[in-house]
């Protein structure tokens, strides 16, 4: 068998699903879509190497950066430290899907595992009444396509509708991450409804009802 033995490196890529955004202008693109005010404050999930944390920290923003591999959450921590950028921002080392989420009003900005999507969206969409204001994903292409249809293509996005519009934004080349993901990704907004178009306290509800007969 021919290639290069493989890393430690390469263990926690695979293990945590990591497929990091490299593309400069990409992640420029990206962060200027954000429409982010000075004093925001972002909650970025699976920060990683810090493509996106530092241009956010450049938006003015208060940044809680958070990442599970134990390797990058130091290496960002170094980062902070060296930029003196700690007071605007910390870095978490946790499961994104644990966290414990600041209190209203905040963001969430992130490249997650494409893996993970389902759960984050989940945890983040599920009580619309502690959820954040805006939620930026980038997503597997298919992944946002399904999300943002209207009506809603799958009934699980259809139980988060009555408190959330779902935003198809551009398509990314799967050549912009590293390692190369097997698909093209997109970005996926997620706004929160002012008015919603029920009350949050039926969401739970709403949710089991349709629960049953979902499969994705």
């Amino acid at each position: 068998m021919s290639g290069r033995p493989r890393t430690e490196r390469d263990a926690r890529r695979r293990e945590l699903g990591q497929n990091f955004l490299v593309d400069r202008h990409v992640i420029e693109r990206f962060v200027r879509s954000l429409d982010l005010r000075a004093g925001d404050v972002v909650v970025e999930l699976g920060a990683g190497t810090g493509a996106l944390t530092l241009p956010l920290l450049g938006a003015g923003v208060e940044v809680w950066a958070v990442e599970r591999d134990p390797v990058w959450s130091k290496r960002l921590r170094q980062i902070m430290e060296t930029r003196g950028a700690h007071g605007t921002s910390r870095v978490i080392e946790a499961d994104l899907r644990r966290l414990r989420l600041p209190p209203a009003p905040f963001r969430v900005v992130a490249n997650p595992p494409f893996g993970l999507t389902t759960e984050i969206l989940t945890r983040l969409l599920d009580a619309p009444d502690r959820g954040p204001d805006r939620i930026d994903l980038i997503v597997q292409l298919e992944v946002a396509v399904k999300h943002s249809r209207r009506p809603p293509a799958s009934l699980r996005t259809a139980a988060w509708a009555p408190w959330w519009e779902f935003h198809l934004g551009p398509t990314i080349d799967r050549g912009a991450f590293r390692p190369r993901p097997r698909v093209d990704a997109a970005a996926l907004t997620i706004v929160r409804r002012n008015p919603p178009v029920l009350p949050t306290w039926l969401a739970p509800r709403l949710r089991e009802l349709l629960r049953p007969t979902w499969t994705n």
